[in-house]
């Protein structure tokens, strides 16, 4: 059985070795055929603390870690570089 990988920005990281990543997804409505995003927020282990508001991540599912956290961080594929700092 594969592991699920998903790839989102991170929204917050303001808790001790979690991050909340929203995923974005465009699905196409049956009867009108145009695509349509949806958005869903997951919780992510991110041992290190080293990812930060606005980064792109990817992360894989594992092993239950909490009640609500199912994930854990694969990699920051991209660091966001924001004008001031607003952390």
């Amino acid at each position: 059985m594969s592991k699920l990988i998903k790839e989102g920005v991170v929204v917050s990281d303001k808790m001790d070795k979690t991050i909340v990543v929203e995923v974005e997804t465009l699905i196409e409505h049956p009867k009108f055929h145009k695509y349509i995003k949806r958005r869903k927020k997951f919780k992510v282990h991110d041992e290190k603390n080293e990812a930060r508001k606005g980064d792109r991540v990817k992360f894989i599912e594992c092993r239950p870690i909490s009640k609500d956290k199912h994930f854990r961080l694969l990699e920051i594929t991209e660091k966001y570089v924001g004008l001031g700092d607003e952390r």
